[in-house]
């Protein structure tokens, strides 16, 4: 399995959405799709508006942590319509054992960042190769592969 996300999550980001805030104490969820290509697995998440330096992302103990902040419009600015939410933003992904959080990495462009997080060379399909005692027709040792 690759992730594990907390169940109330789902809740708090449909309060989130009715409330429109994220703060320090409460910070709004951002939307994730995640997959498995090849050899990696790949996170992507919308973060629309926000600055590439406000990201950051840790890894710690197979816990990866994806913060962000989008800022309201300067205080002296009217609002006529106030619909995309603001404030700062967190997601939490507990990975498997078999990923290699030493090795991800992570690009932001046009509002999405995405994250590719290999397989650990440990967790990779390998093939074991098989010997017999039996002998075959020319008396030397036969050898069988998958």
């Amino acid at each position: 399995m690759l992730m594990r996300t907390d169940p109330f999550r789902d809740l708090d980001r449909l309060a989130q959405q009715l409330v429109g805030t994220g703060t320090a104490a409460r910070p709004a969820v951002m939307a994730m799709d995640a997959w498995r290509e090849n050899d990696s697995f790949v996170v992507e998440f919308d973060l629309p508006g926000v600055r590439p330096e406000s990201l950051d992302i840790d890894a710690e103990h197979n816990v990866l942590t994806v913060r962000a902040e989008r800022r309201a419009p300067a205080d002296e600015a009217e609002l006529v319509a106030a619909e995309r939410p603001t404030g700062l933003f967190s997601r939490q992904l507990v990975l498997g054992d078999n990923l290699d959080l030493e090795q991800i990495k992570a690009e932001y462009d046009r509002g999405v960042l995405r994250l590719r997080i290999p397989v650990a060379a440990k967790a990779q399909p390998r093939k074991i190769s098989v010997t017999t005692n039996s002998h075959d027709s020319s008396g030397e040792k036969a050898q069988i592969s998958s």
